[in-house]
């Protein structure tokens, strides 16, 4: 007969123990009770042992649990502060980008060159980082070409500015997008402006 043969008869003597959480196991009587687990007080066969803890550990919930529920029914926490309607709401992402400038970079992946921003160019949608927000916000765009002023932009010596513009939807609000790039390091200013009901 192998040693885990299903129909071998189980003869080991249990002892139920229990740990400072109150939570209940079984133990071979003849070995030493593990560290952090004591004695229960019964002891017998595997289901004498597994019907007394099933008896007796009615609540499975760690001692600690426990305790710390009860402590909360005593003494709820307050509840979370009203807000209060007067107060100045947080700036909305379109509302602090539309007060005066930030910093930008050009937004390219995989990598950022002049090229590839001369590219983006030609095909009319650019992007561009807000580098101090929080994680970066990059925008995409359509190039308006009528608003945008390439004249200074000397993309072959990598020299001058190339001010772009061009209109997008952020946050439900829609804005115009106003960058001025320095060719030299592909960064530079920009910010938003948000647009009326007219334009």
């Amino acid at each position: 007969m192998s040693w885990n043969d299903p129909d071998k008869v189980d003869s080991t003597i249990y002892k139920v123990v229990v740990n400072h959480e109150e939570q209940y196991s079984i133990w071979p009587d003849h070995k030493e009770v593990p560290r952090g687990w004591k004695p229960a007080g019964k002891t017998g066969s595997k289901a004498e042992c597994l019907a007394y803890i099933k008896e007796v550990w009615t609540d499975m919930r760690p001692l600690s649990l426990r305790k710390k529920m009860e402590e909360l029914a005593k003494n709820p926490p307050p509840p979370p502060p009203t807000p209060d309607p007067n107060a100045p709401r947080e700036k909305s992402l379109v509302d602090k980008l539309s007060e005066g400038d930030h910093p930008i970079e050009v937004g390219l992946r995989p990598e950022k060159t002049l090229k590839q921003f001369k590219e983006s160019i030609d095909r009319n949608y650019v992007h561009i980082k807000f580098t101090q927000t929080k994680g970066g916000t990059e925008l995409g765009f359509p190039l308006d070409r009528d608003a945008s002023d390439l004249k200074t932009a000397d993309f072959e010596a990598g020299k001058g500015t190339a001010h772009v513009q061009g209109n997008l939807t952020l946050d439900y609000v829609k804005v115009k997008c106003v960058a001025s790039i320095d060719l030299s390091t592909l960064q530079g200013m920009g910010r938003l402006v948000k647009l009326g009901a007219a334009e």
